[in-house]
């Protein structure tokens, strides 16, 4: 079995962001990603538990490097100051690289 090696982009965010993130994603043609609820603790405190509102979501993209630089530099860009947000990137390996 072959691998091929692409991209895992995390973004960490509270829950209002969220639209804006896949806004962004669908206008770099991103349309399949995975978003999830997510507790934690951090500089702004315990997050996740009370309002809706309050709660933070991880959206992950599999993607091909190619795309990624443009998706992170317009996040950073304008996101960062007016939302909780944390990015990461990791090397993943996928059976199937047609799928991104």
């Amino acid at each position: 079995m072959k691998l091929y090696t692409v991209k895992l982009l995390t973004i960490t965010c509270e829950i209002l962001a969220q639209k804006n993130i896949i806004e962004i994603l669908n206008k770099h043609e991103i349309n399949a990603y995975t978003t999830y609820e997510v507790d934690g603790n951090g500089a702004r405190g315990i997050r996740g538990q009370g309002f809706k509102n309050e709660k933070n979501v991880k959206v992950e993209v599999i993607l091909r490097e190619e795309k990624l630089q443009d998706i992170v530099e317009e996040i950073s860009r304008t996101m960062f100051a007016n939302f909780a947000i944390i990015v990461y990137v990791s090397d993943v390996s996928v059976v199937r690289t047609e799928k991104f």
